[in-house]
């Protein structure tokens, strides 16, 4: 079984479009959320993530977005992140805005205990996992072996096994054009592993990321692919939302 994973779209139709017809052969797609915000498509983005079925974890710019927030919550997002909110709820069309409202909270597991999808932390869904505390703190939180998390738009992870905790990070042989780099996955170590950000990351890397679980092979592939980010800035701009969602995403930051 080979699952494609991809995690904080934001609304970018150009960089999704690059991933789909970069990604290789797949069985199931497992959406780690932030699928509106901040970008200028959130209704297209929508009906193509609804459209690829799997699973699909809810994140925060998702709850936001469709109204899910809890009493005072809206203010724990930056200026430039409560406007994009309030901008995609007003563009949202009603079927996308339920669609969105309804998404699973996480973890879910697509394979029992084996693997569990989260948007945030698996105690958390709005937790960064930032540092290697914070990882540690995420895989006593889960019975998983393997735990795929977003929300912090970087491609890396840590490996487990119970003596020590390693950093993991794919280390790309171009800086341009589609580039892969595979992770053989261990007997007797448990992941945590960040797909990274397809419509906004922020590792300094504007590429589209995305990557690719085969059970069978035991295998996490890390994958980036450029996208047209020259629309995506230019639909930014005119939608007028705030200059910087469209400026960084050329920076990677």
């Amino acid at each position: 079984m080979r699952a494609l994973v991809i995690s904080d779209i934001h609304a970018n139709l150009p960089a999704l479009e690059a991933v789909l017809a970069a990604a290789p052969q797949y069985d199931a797609v497992w959406n780690l959320g932030d699928i509106v915000g901040y970008g200028a498509n959130p209704n297209e983005v929508v009906e193509l993530a609804r459209s690829l079925g799997g699973i699909v974890v809810r994140g925060n710019h998702d709850r936001a977005c469709s109204g899910n927030l809890r009493y005072g919550e809206f203010f724990d997002f930056s200026q430039h992140a409560r406007y994009s909110i309030s901008w995609t709820r007003k563009a949202l069309r009603e079927e996308n805005t339920k669609w969105l409202s309804r998404l699973a909270r996480g973890p879910v597991r697509p394979l029992g205990r084996k693997v569990a999808c989260v948007h945030g932390s698996p105690q958390d869904e709005d937790e960064y996992i930032l540092g290697g505390e914070v990882a540690r703190e995420a895989f006593r939180a889960s019975c998983a072996r393997i735990i795929l998390c977003g929300h912090t738009h970087g491609q890396y992870g840590w490996s487990s096994n119970r003596r020590r905790l390693d950093l993991l990070k794919p280390d790309f042989d171009s800086r341009t054009g589609a580039v892969r780099f595979e992770l053989p996955l261990r007997t007797g170590n448990r992941y945590l592993l960040n797909p990274g950000s397809v419509g906004q990351p922020r590792d300094h890397d504007w590429r589209a990321a995305f990557a690719v679980y085969d059970d069978n092979e035991a295998m996490f592939t890390w994958h980036r692919v450029p996208y047209k980010v020259l629309t995506a800035q230019r639909r930014i701009l005119r939608a007028e939302l705030p200059e910087i969602l469209a400026t960084r995403l050329r920076d990677g930051t």
